[in-house]
């Protein structure tokens, strides 16, 4: 079980025989069983969110396609709005609840409210070509066509999924933070990453194929998991007592709390290279994951073989998931960013050359999620291990800003780049690729000045 303390503690275990052990972060302390139950209903939690996550996009992908949308509208859509929301609404709602106190604690209220509105967002995109049939049906002769309407309902429903999506993940990992102690905090996102994978096999290997002729059905089955879901992890998860939040800035003075933003965030040069560091490594699958369910179709590749295909590097990942949480815990999260970005910047490069039929399609496609799979669980907790503990939320938003400003950008350029040069999907290696060799050069900056702040002994986040 978790126990209150009334004051902090500290984030170590404490106690010798398993039996009397405890763990502990902030006021809470938790006994061995009290640890497992946390990980069981946090991972629940995040089976649900991972499942909506990794059968959203796709499905919404194929269905767009089928309403006659070019890639450019496509990735401005599925990943240029998202990004634009998330750069917006992130830092309003991670700083609210970093100074939020309340019964429920601060994290909950910004997960547990989102909920009923991200169900409806899906459930609305299971009836979007229902709606569309109507609206063009009402409008009559005023109609722009039954393809726009329907991409008029599934803009309206994406938005508003979107929206409160970004809400709620503004904060997730603002809540882990604050109920996870520190010594496990790489095995937990080891763990966290093997229930993503675990989400992604089972749709890529049984509803994938399926997905251009039952969406509808899809969509709401993820709305009812989803839903039933994450609000019971919301309701099961308990969070501790935090020290009074800093008075906030005159009312009259409406300009000073962005100015505090931006300055606690950006004004260090070393958060700033963590910043890019992330946003280049997180935008280097970028191009090959927008558009690869096209890159395979326009290869003669059927939806069952790709879905086995994501299937086969979710296997791959999910067995190595623990070993790289393990990885991370001991030997910092920089270095394993450093080698995955390596890797993965080889491996991309001959892609863009080679990867011209099906077989050398599958070699890269596989490498790619087993690499990028490498680098997200094995950065997972880099801001837990170099953000203020205090701000946690607001430094992660922060760094979602300039990754949000390359979502923004980058699929739409590579949606239009596309449209132009014929739909040529093998150049997204390459920009994968080019990618990757920034984020390696942004991760040697930033393992270089972590060296210089102390390293591995004497390492502390500045404020």
């Amino acid at each position: 079980m978790a126990l209150r303390s009334q004051t902090p503690s500290s984030p170590v275990a404490i106690g010798g025989s398993t039996s009397d052990r405890r763990w502990s972060v902030g006021t809470l302390t938790y006994t061995s069983a009290g640890l497992c139950a946390l990980f069981a209903w946090l991972l629940w939690g995040d089976f649900a969110w991972q499942l909506k996550e990794r059968a959203a996009t796709p499905v919404a992908q194929l269905m767009l396609r089928q309403f006659g949308s070019s890639d450019l509208l496509v990735s401005i859509l599925v990943g240029s709005v998202p990004a634009a929301l998330g750069m917006i609404l992130g830092p309003i709602v991670s700083v609210r609840s970093d100074r939020h106190r309340g019964r429920w604690g601060r994290r909950i209220p910004y997960l547990l409210v989102p909920t009923p509105f991200i169900v409806i967002g899906m459930a609305g995109l299971a009836w979007t070509p229902a709606l569309g049939a109507w609206m063009h049906q009402l409008w009559g002769a005023g109609s722009p066509g039954a393809d726009v309407c329907r991409l008029i309902a599934f803009t309206f429903f994406w938005g508003l999924f979107e929206i409160f999506t970004v809400i709620a993940n503004a904060v997730f990992g603002g809540l882990i933070n604050d109920v996870v102690p520190p010594a496990l905090i790489g095995r937990f996102f080891g763990l966290f990453r093997a229930v993503s994978l675990l989400a992604g096999i089972i749709f890529n290997f049984w509803l994938i194929g399926h997905a251009e002729e039952h969406f509808t059905a899809i969509f709401l089955v993820l709305a009812f998991v989803y839903g039933a879901g994450f609000a019971i992890m919301c309701l099961r998860v308990k969070e501790g007592d935090y020290p009074p939040p800093p008075p906030p800035a005159l009312k009259t003075n409406r300009i000073a709390p962005v100015k505090a933003y931006l300055r606690e965030c950006y004004s260090k040069p070393f958060y700033l290279w963590v910043f890019v560091a992330l946003m280049l490594g997180n935008l280097a699958g970028g191009p090959v994951n927008s558009f690869s369910v096209f890159y395979a179709k326009s290869i003669g590749m059927d939806m069952t073989t790709y879905g086995k295909l994501l299937v086969a590097t979710y296997v791959s990942s999910f067995a190595l998931s623990f070993f790289l949480g393990w990885l991370a815990d001991k030997f910092h999260p920089i270095r394993v960013g450093l080698v995955a970005m390596g890797l993965y910047a080889a491996v991309m490069l001959w892609g863009g050359i080679a990867a011209t039929d099906t077989a050398r399609f599958g070699v890269a496609f596989i490498a790619h999620g087993v690499l990028t799979g490498t680098f997200f669980t094995g950065t997972a907790s880099l801001g837990q291990r170099l953000f203020p503990a205090t701000k946690f939320a607001q430094f992660a938003s922060a760094a979602g800003i300039l990754g949000a400003l390359g979502y923004v950008v980058l699929p739409p350029a590579t949606g239009l780049w596309l449209d132009l040069t014929g739909h040529v999907y093998r150049h997204t290696f390459t920009a994968s690729g080019l990618l990757a060799l920034l984020a390696l050069g942004a991760f040697a900056k930033v393992y270089q000045s972590y060296r210089a702040l102390g390293g591995d002994a004497g390492y502390r986040a500045q404020e």
